[in-house]
């Protein structure tokens, strides 16, 4: 009855619909081919030996399409270690957001805070900065994750300039590599700066197309999803289906079968289908873009 459930998830069948509901809105991540070689990517930068020109790595994406998510893995993976031979705390990778507004103070401050670190919001830069580079060396992190990079583009050209030279600043003088995330306008805001688009490699989350890389990933949702009857979420019928609603980004996706799971467990369905999908309260991201540009 639960072949097409993980171990975890057909434990759940006879629980309460509640408990399901709860563990089908709970975040996890989901394995897919393209994340993984991102993810060894970053590995392989993780041990890059030092050097003045440390490389580096920029994932590209639509909004939605598992950059953020695939830099949360890799820090998951890569935890703080509290206590190593009992003197002092290591971080590996530290994961920042980039600052809404590309200015240099800003971007000192979210590292800061991200340690928790105490700081004084009107402190001089050049202290800011010999802060962060003390405590960055001190605490031995090997790699700096910057998410949302193309926020530098909401500056002026002296502001971007400035930003991504401080960018380059710390790559140099810690010797570590840098990787950033953003949506496709951060490929535009980085080759600003010859030096630094040489060091960044564009590496794509594309969107999800029709094939058997799309299948496999519609498995694995459907094995996650405690519902009693298997939904054959990867044939040809439902794969269409689902891309088209979600359009091909990961986030709506999820977001489209955690709904449907949802209300195949209120209705006493127990299976995603076609049908069900049509009749959910579900509006796809480009009408929504648009049904937000016209003023809601």
């Amino acid at each position: 009855m639960a072949d097409h459930l993980t171990q975890q998830a057909a434990t759940l069948l006879e629980a309460p619909d509640a408990v399901r509901v709860r563990f089908i809105r709970s975040p996890r991540w989901i394995r897919y081919p393209r994340a993984n070689q991102i993810l060894q990517q970053m590995e392989d930068l993780l041990d890059h030996p030092k050097m003045h020109r440390m490389p580096g790595l920029l994932i590209v994406g639509d909004t939605n399409n598992g950059k953020t998510e695939v830099v949360q893995r890799f820090e998951k993976l890569h935890p703080p270690n509290e206590n190593p031979q009992g003197d002092r705390t290591t971080i590996p990778v530290l994961r920042i957001q980039a600052p809404p507004i590309p200015e240099e103070k800003r971007f000192y401050n979210a590292i800061l805070e991200q340690l928790f670190m105490e700081y004084r919001p009107n402190e001089r830069v050049e202290r800011k900065q010999a802060q962060v580079i003390n405590l960055l060396g001190d605490l031995n992190v090997r790699m700096l994750m910057i998410d949302e990079i193309h926020h530098v583009l909401a500056g002026t050209m002296n502001k971007q300039r400035a930003f991504l030279n401080v960018i380059k600043y710390l790559a140099n003088e810690l010797q570590i590599p840098i990787v950033a995330a953003g949506i496709k306008d951060a490929h535009s805001a980085l080759q600003t700066d010859p030096q630094l688009a040489n060091r960044f490699e564009p590496t794509p989350l594309p969107r999800w197309e029709i094939g058997e890389d799309l299948k496999r990933l519609l498995r694995s949702f459907e094995q996650i999803l405690p519902l009693r009857e298997p939904s054959a979420l990867s044939s040809d019928e439902m794969s269409l289906k689902i891309l088209s609603m979600s359009e091909g980004t990961i986030g709506e996706i999820d977001s489209l079968l955690r709904l449907g799971a949802i209300e195949a467990i209120r209705r006493g369905k127990e299976r995603i289908d076609a049908k069900l999908l049509e009749g959910l309260r579900w509006m796809p991201p480009s009408r929504r873009k648009w049904w937000s540009e016209q003023g809601g």
